[in-house]
């Protein structure tokens, strides 16, 4: 995670009071973190990974064109905030991971013959089942 020190420091937080685990100190210190991260300015990707991740972001993306991710898992804000930057990374990763294409591939011919072998079964058995007119 060398690389990564450097995106850290484009990432902005902000921190609210958290609704959940935490008792009567939930009320009182502000544990839940907003990881902000504006990939418009960010100087670590090009222009073609930006495109990328802007396009599989969803509802994380806002209408400013930054992206938001909220974690208010912990009781402490210093865990969730690494909680939401572990999500952030691992949500990179998954845009940036190049898309295996698809190869088409044929029918075996026995998987064929086996299936028309089923319909001619079925089709004398109906057949089977029709009145027999005099």
């Amino acid at each position: 995670m060398g690389i990564s020190n450097e995106l850290v420091k484009e990432l902005s937080f902000r921190t609210s009071r958290s609704s959940g685990k935490g008792g009567q100190n939930v009320n009182k210190v502000s544990t839940k973190v907003e990881l902000i991260f504006d990939i418009k300015a960010s100087f670590y990707f090009t222009e073609e990974e930006k495109l990328l991740i802007l396009s599989k972001s969803g509802k994380l993306l806002k209408d400013d064109g930054s992206i938001h991710i909220t974690c208010s898992e912990g009781r402490s804000q210093y865990l969730n905030k690494k909680k939401a930057i572990e999500k952030f990374f691992l949500f990179i990763e998954k845009c940036l991971k190049p898309v295996k294409e698809r190869r088409k591939t044929r029918i075996p011919k026995e998987e064929k013959e086996k299936r028309m072998a089923d319909k001619k079964l079925q089709t004398e058995k109906k057949l089977g089942r029709k009145k027999v007119e005099l």
